[in-house]
């Protein structure tokens, strides 16, 4: 058999396809994981220093009262 024989069951370029497919997949699940990681670290963080703000506001008010 020649290589021009088997050509016809050869799925190598396939198989690298997909593995690429998989890699960019993997990358694209890492890169919003990631995304969603950090927005969700930034709400956090303005949320607390909004509970600090408001704390701080009522002590202040309080204060003025005395």
């Amino acid at each position: 058999m020649t290589t021009a024989d088997r050509s016809w069951y050869d799925d190598s370029d396939q198989h690298d396809a997909i593995q690429r497919a998989e890699r960019a997949t993997r990358f694209g699940w890492a890169a919003i994981t990631g995304m969603a990681g950090g927005c969700g670290c930034a709400l956090i963080a303005v949320a607390a220093v909004g509970v600090v703000a408001i704390l701080t506001c009522l002590c202040l008010v309080v204060a003025m009262d005395y």
